[in-house]
């Protein structure tokens, strides 16, 4: 009965949105994970974008004039995670904050000792547990990112890990899935990537996937969707996984074979964000 009434709800909202078609192509051509897709999942994905922007609000920070097309940017990055899901994962939450540039959150938190430190470094991106999320509009629109970072998709890939809690690269796993061969798997490639940004090696993924089981599924997240090919040459168990939990297959979409050779990345610039 639950389902019939969203479902019905849902087609209400699509029938009536004010959609602005031309607009939303010139968007989608700006991402090659939405290029590559097929006449259907197009039609899937702008759904989920209408359904999206009707749910959720977006508030700009510090000034910025959030347009209409920015808002579509966002959220259509934010709806390719979701495509082969469903729109409830994102429940919980409804708030979207935009800053025009890097913005420098003050967290507090206290050592062992009981000491209480605050931190306060530039942020490109949160996400809030049961909160927003929060995005730096300079890193969304940048076109000098390294080869494989989306910071609207790691942002997004933080609150489905947070659909169980605080996220630590294990978000709900569908019932065909195992939670021991995705805990494995994870696990196992984690320790190998550490060990090779603790010995220095010039990874084409970006090294802040180091930081915590979290951020690895978020960075790794974003290496599915923009360099898939990667992911599956360097980890293809961890790309398996990824494949089974979002439900696409981001490397058969291209038809044919992707190298991780080639790839030239620099990390030295990059200021991540971080979750809460």
């Amino acid at each position: 009965m639950l389902k019939a009434v969203r479902d019905w709800r849902r087609r209400r909202i699509l029938a009536r949105a004010a959609f602005d078609e031309q607009q939303w192509r010139a968007v989608a051509r700006r991402f090659a994970f939405v290029e590559v897709l097929g006449e259907e999942e197009q039609a899937k994905l702008r759904d989920w974008v209408v359904l999206f922007l009707h749910d959720k609000s977006f508030s700009a920070a510090a000034g910025l004039m959030l347009t209409d097309e920015m808002q579509l940017t966002i959220a259509t990055q934010a709806c390719i995670l979701i495509l082969g899901l469903d729109l409830d994962y994102y429940r919980g939450w409804s708030e979207i904050i935009v800053y025009p540039a890097q913005f420098v959150p003050r967290h507090q938190y206290t050592d062992e000792a009981g000491v209480v430190h605050e931190t306060a470094h530039p942020h490109m991106g949160e996400a809030w547990l049961r909160g927003p999320v929060v995005l730096s509009w300079d890193d969304v629109a940048a076109n000098d990112m390294p080869e494989g970072m989306n910071v609207v998709i790691h942002e997004f890939a933080h609150k489905l890990d947070m659909l169980n809690g605080d996220a630590n690269g294990f978000p709900p796993l569908h019932a065909d899935m195992s939670r021991r061969e995705w805990a494995q798997t994870f696990r196992s490639a984690y320790e190998d990537f550490c060990a090779r940004v603790d010995a220095q090696e010039n990874t084409i993924i970006d090294p802040y996937a180091s930081e915590s089981p979290g951020e690895f599924f978020a960075v790794l997240s974003e290496v599915f969707f923009e360099l898939p090919g990667v992911l599956r040459d360097e980890y293809p168990a961890v790309y398996a996984q990824l494949r089974r939990f979002y439900r696409q297959d981001p490397v058969a979409r291209l038809g044919r074979p992707l190298e991780a050779a080639g790839v030239a990345v620099s990390w030295s610039t990059v200021a991540r964000g971080s979750h809460g």
